[in-house]
This record gives structure tokens, C-alpha cells and sequence, in this order.
């Protein structure tokens, strides 16, 4: 027998379907609560308690500390097995065959050229201009160079599309990078892998020859995976409902850039590095910011610490501290900040006051400062956390499509004026 959810409003009653989800997560379904009451809606301001979506993708408990991809748990992923693996996982939902994966790599390499009207594009942003300022409108210039929008319901063409973007997006990132830097677009090299690529692209010089180093790639491999996908953030509900209006795929790619660029979603772990570079300046005196953030009167906050969702310690930074501790030995660097960041990560460990309010260092404050190891600008942060969350992107717009989701359209709640007369301008 159904579950069935009872509302009674102005002495009438209403029954509203109650769904489950595999994990058992239960949801009210309230989509047709406008058509059966005559106009009641719901209140959720920033959706906070709204589903707007059935997804396969990824599972969440926050309360657990829990995230897995297709049923895979990130521990597992990220233990065993690569970004691009992982990248298929999420965006086809299963795990590929060796043959898959091979012919996956094959076909991304095939479309890594970027068109070379695109430097026409990137020579008009000054260098003044913000990285993901530069990925977000040069991913939607794509589409001037990909005219026809990718059909959904032509499986061949799908995958081309999916591809196409698989392969181009890290190449335009490295060119933000190098614009930025007043330094030559370098292409891709097919010779390498995925990740090797990304730091090649970024950092090769023209006239000197490039040595990547392993635990390096390891490391951003790793972290690539941890933030492949994680369910309906931000920037991926901004693709889904882009999306939803039959945009396309590379457009609805560069509206979840743009979404992610903000402080306050792929901006945080840019704002963990200015807040380690500020305690830096003000003589490096860690004990001192601690009593700040126990302060309920000054309004610091440490950055990278605690999360939105997660109310347990963030499984992804559990996985992600083990890569830094490895790089960081590997590098043997002498970095103050670093040192700043580890000396921070010990206190707040050890610290009541962060145990009781569960304000773990998360994905966020580890990330930024493996990105400061590797020699990568705060400005390019966010960046690499988008070439990370393609993949995701990718899953999600493509279950909406194949779905076929009707166009996002919320509702609101009219809070101003009631009708009243007008009155002509000699009169005002």
C-alpha cells in the first residue's frame, strides 16, 4: 500500500504521495499541490528541503558522511581507480571494460585541437581578466564552433558530444591560465594521460623540457575524483535547469562554470589560501585566529573548515589528507603558509570546541592547499575544481535530457505591493 502524506488548510484536506528513494530517503511528492489545492505552493528558500529532481548519480548523507557514485563508494574510487574512470562511471553508470575505458581515452584524444579561430577569442580578454571568467564564455564559444546542438536522442551523437567536451574544456583551462600568465597556449599532448595533460598544458615552457612528477599527478588525480559529482549543488542544479530549456550542452556547461565561480560554492577553497596568506601576514600567529573563530563577537570564520551539507567529517577530506601529507614529503616543501595550514589542521583536530561544533577541515582546505604545493595560482583554483566537477555536469545534464524533465520554473512568494493606482508624473 502507498504512503500517503495528510495537509489540512483552511478546514480542507489534502493527500499527498509520500516516495522512497533506494536508500531509503523519503520525499513528499508535491508536484501537482498547485493544480489539486487552487494555488497553494510551498516556501523553501534556496531549496534547502526541495527535491527537484529523481537522480541516479550520487548518494549523499551528510549526517553520515556518506558519498557514493552509482553505488560505489568514494573510499573505493578514489583507492582504485582514475579521474577518467571514474568520469565514465558517473556520466554512463557503470564502471567500463578495458576496452570501454581505451576506446574513452582514445576518442577524448581525438578532439583535444581547439579550433584555431578560439585564439582570436582568448587574445581579446585583457590580462587583468579572472580565469574562470575567461573558461566560463570561452566554453560557451564553443558551441559558435559546434553549431548543431547535441541530440540527446542519437546515442552516437550524444557521445560525441560528451567527449568533444571532455577533451576541450581542460585545454581552455590551461589557456586561462596561460593568458593570465602572458605565457604561449600550449596544445595537448596525446601522448600522455588525462591528468598528466592538464599539468603539461599549464605549465610546460616552450623552451624548456617539462618533467611531471608522479606523486604530483597522483595527487591532483585524486582530487579530480573526489569532486567528479556531488549531487545537486549550485552549479550542477544551474546546468540541470539551463538545461532544462533544451539549451545545450556546452552552454549549460558554461552556466555551471559561472555558477561555481562564487565564494561561496567553488570560491572556498580560494578563500582558504587568502585566509592562511592574511594569518601569514599578521606574523603567522595560529593560537590567536583559533581564539578569533571560538569568538561568537568577532566575526572571523575559518575557511575550509565545517561544510553545508556534510554535519560529520567530509569523506572526501579524510581521503584527500593522506595525498597531501604524501605530496607534501614528496616535495619537501618549506612553504610558511603550508606550514600554517598543518599547524591549523593539528589545533582544530585536537580542539573541543571544533569536535563539539563538527568543524572539520573539509575537501575545501585540503584542496587549496594542494593546489599552493603544486605550484598553481589561487585565481586557478576554482578552475581545476570545475575540470574535476565536468564529469558531473556531463551525468546530470544528460539524465535530465534523457529524462525528459520538464523546463525548471519555480514559484514565489509575492511580498510587495498590492494593486494600486497610477499616478502621472506631473502629479508625483
Amino acid at each position: 500500500m502507498s504512503e500517503i502524506a495528510k495537509l489540512e488548510i483552511g478546514g480542507k484536506s489534502y493527500e499527498l504521495p509520500v516516495v522512497r528513494g533506494t536508500e531509503n530517503e523519503v520525499a513528499i511528492d508535491i508536484k501537482n499541490l498547485r493544480s489539486d489545492t487552487g494555488g497553494l505552493i510551498t516556501l523553501d528558500s534556496g531549496f534547502k528541503n526541495t527535491g527537484a529532481c529523481e537522480s541516479k548519480i550520487t548518494f549523499l548523507d551528510g549526517e553520515k558522511g556518506i558519498l557514493r557514485h552509482r553505488g560505489y563508494s568514494i573510499e573505493d574510487l578514489a583507492k582504485g581507480s582514475n579521474f577518467l574512470e571514474v568520469s565514465y562511471l558517473v556520466i554512463f553508470g557503470e564502471l567500463p571494460t578495458k576496452a570501454q575505458y581505451e576506446k574513452f581515452e582514445k576518442d577524448i584524444k581525438r578532439h583535444t585541437l581547439l579550433n584555431e579561430e578560439m585564439k582570436n577569442i582568448i587574445d581579446g580578454y585583457p590580462k587583468s581578466a579572472h580565469p574562470m571568467g575567461i573558461l566560463s564564455s570561452m566554453t560557451c564559444a564553443l558551441t559558435a564552433f559546434n553549431p548543431i546542438t547535441v541530440n540527446v536522442n542519437d546515442p552516437v551523437a550524444l557521445y560525441e558530444g560528451i567527449v568533444k567536451i571532455m577533451a576541450k574544456f581542460p585545454v581552455l583551462a590551461a589557456w586561462a591560465h596561460s593568458k593570465t600568465h602572458g605565457m604561449p597556449l600550449n596544445y595537448a599532448d596525446n601522448s600522455l594521460g588525462y591528468v598528466e595533460n592538464i599539468l603539461n598544458m599549464m605549465f610546460k615552457i616552450p623552451t624548456e623540457t617539462y618533467k611531471i612528477n608522479p606523486i604530483a599527478v597522483k595527487a591532483l588525480d585524486e582530487l579530480l575524483i573526489l569532486h567528479a559529482d556531488h549531487e545537486q549543488n549550485c552549479s550542477t542544479s544551474t546546468v540541470r535547469i539551463v538545461g532544462s530549456s533544451e539549451a545545450g550542452l556546452f552552454a549549460s556547461i558554461s552556466a555551471g562554470v559561472s555558477a561555481l565561480w562564487g565564494r561561496l560554492h567553488g570560491g572556498a577553497n580560494q578563500a582558504v589560501l587568502e585566509m592562511l596568506e592574511a594569518i601569514q601576514n599578521d606574523g603567522g600567529d595560529v593560537e590567536k585566529y583559533i581564539a578569533k573563530a571560538k569568538d561568537k563577537d568577532d566575526p572571523f570564520r575559518l575557511m575550509g573548515f565545517g561544510h553545508r551539507v556534510y554535519k560529520n567529517f567530509d569523506p572526501r577530506a579524510r581521503l584527500i589528507k593522506k595525498a597531501a601529507d604524501e605530496l607534501f614529503e614528496d616535495l619537501g616543501t618549506s612553504d610558511p603558509v603550508l606550514a600554517i595550514a598543518k599547524h591549523l589542521e593539528k589545533v582544530a583536530l585536537e580542539d573541543e570546541y571544533f569536535a563539539e561544533k563538527k568543524l572539520y577541515p573539509n575537501v575545501d582546505f585540503y584542496s587549496g592547499i594542494i593546489y599552493r604545493a603544486l605550484g598553481i595560482p589561487v585565481q586557478m583554483f576554482t578552475v581545476m575544481f570545475a575540470i574535476g566537477r565536468l564529469p558531473g555536469w556531463i551525468a546530470q545534464w544528460r539524465e535530465m535530457r534523457l529524462n525528459k524533465e520538464p523546463i525548471g520554473r519555480p514559484r514565489q512568494l509575492y511580498i510587495g505591493e498590492p494593486l494600486r493606482p497610477f499616478v502621472p508624473m506631473d502629479k508625483r
